[in-house]
Formats: structure tokens, sequence, C-alpha cells
């Protein structure tokens, strides 16, 4: 390497304005999860490395976040927080911040005819480390199914439906563990009913039925959720969101909560 090239991004920046997060986003990184009973599973990930960058400094150094990358290609997802801390360090950085998107599948049997295929969760893991304080960050995006309470009470015939999303974003103590399979199956039993990759017939009106004799609301979802959280004595921290496509409506049922359960 050539020591005579200009440091440019080094260059004294006189605007006084520090830099929250400055970093890479969307690169295509391999991705090790950690799966319960099973076998580690590696996904396509997309990562986004970032660093607080002081006023005084005109830019980053883009490279170094990938020479990171790099470097732990062995270990992504598995040691997020060492990642970090090598991040800090080889950015002279007062924090670090990393968040890695990737789609989860977990195997499902139909409920009656026990036909099985997996099921894709939109996930994500972030990892915070500001100073020596470490944070770290579990979110899923549940699909389930809702049947409106309402509907079912003033309706003759059958109960307008709708398929629901539920993002559950957690935190916990880095000596623990929640498992994503976990989290996902306590979600899914706060619906009226869960969504299948495969159905036939015979499951298709046992997942009918199930969600008639259950009806809710997105209130009734998010505080199940809610309950749940609480009660997870791991749990420091939680943030519900849960959005149903309406059917019969031209909008959409929203409702959010978030608990730091540490306070």
């Amino acid at each position: 390497m050539n020591s005579q090239l200009k440091d440019i991004q080094n260059q004294n920046d006189k605007r006084g304005i520090d830099i929250q997060k400055v970093g890479v986003n969307g690169v295509e990184v391999p991705l090790i999860i950690e799966r319960k009973n099973a076998e580690s599973q590696v996904v396509s990930a997309k990562a986004r490395l970032s660093v607080t960058l002081p006023h005084n400094y005109r830019g980053t150094h883009m490279s170094r976040f990938i020479e990171v990358l790099s470097d732990y290609k062995n270990k992504l997802g598995v040691d997020i927080k060492g990642l970090l801390i090598d991040v800090k360090k080889r950015l002279e950085s007062e924090s670090a911040h990393v968040k890695f998107e990737f789609k989860y599948f977990i195997n499902k049997k139909a409920p009656v005819s026990g036909m099985e295929f997996p099921v894709g969760y939109d996930c994500y893991f972030q990892g915070d480390l500001n100073g020596e304080d470490y944070k770290f960050i579990l979110c899923v995006k549940v699909p389930i199914t809702t049947l409106c309470p309402c509907s079912k009470e003033i309706s003759k015939y059958s109960a307008h439906n709708q398929r629901t999303m539920v993002k559950v974003k957690v935190s916990y103590d880095e000596n623990d563990i929640i498992w994503i399979e976990d989290l996902v199956e306590k979600i899914e039993s706060c619906g009226s009913s869960q969504v299948y990759s495969i159905l036939k017939r015979c499951d298709e009106k046992y997942v009918t039925e199930a969600a008639y004799e259950n009806p809710k609301f997105v209130e009734d979802v998010l505080r199940d959720v809610i309950c749940l959280m609480e009660d997870d004595k791991k749990v420091t921290f939680y943030e519900v969101e849960v959005e149903a496509q309406e059917s019969i409506h031209n909008h959409n049922a929203w409702a959010f909560q978030s608990e730091n359960k540490q306070n």
C-alpha cells in the first residue's frame, strides 16, 4: 500500500457537526444462525454497519467495515459483540452498530394432514455498542390470521378475517438466549389461527373453524403478546406492533406497544 496517498477522510471538518451513524448498508453476507435442537443454519443476509463520527473528521473509512466483516466471515451472527468491539477499535469510534436482516425458515406441519413445508419469517439481529454498554435486539415478523369479533357478532353468516403481521422486538442479557423458534411459536399462539405454507381440505376446514371460534381484534393480539413478554423473565425490553390487512376496509388496523422492563 502506498503510504504517500493522501487520507482525505482524516481532513479536518469545520462545520462542527457530529454524525450519529455513518457506515455501509446493504452488504450481502452469509449469516450463521444458531437453531434450537438442530445444527446451525447459514442464511443470506444484508448487513448495515456503522459508527459515530466526531465533528472534526470529514469522513469515515468505509473499507474498514468490510475488512472487519471479512475477518468475521466464519462467525457472523454468532459473535456480534466481538464484531462491534473490533469495529470500534478499527474505526477509532466511541460506538458501533450492526444490523443483519435475513429470512429464517421453520418447518411447519399442517394441523390435520401433517403435511410439512417451511414457512419463512423475516427477522433481524441488531447490536449496539456504546462505550462499554452492549445491547442486542432480536426482531421477528410473524404472519397470523385474525377474525373480526364484531363481524362475527353482527353477521348472520360467517365473519371477515385478515392476514395480520405481528412484529416483535426483544432484548435480553447477553448470557441468556431466546430462540427464534420459541418466539415465533409464542406469537403464533396469539392469533385467531396460524398461517401455513400447505393446507389440504381437511386442514383448511380445521383452520377456518379454529379462527371462527377464536375471534381477535388487533388489540387482543397485542395484549396477548404483551402478557407473554411480561411473563418471560429473560426479556428486558420488548416492542410489539400488530397490523391487520383489512379485507372489507380500504385501510389497515394497527396497534403498538413498547416497554423497557428494566425501568
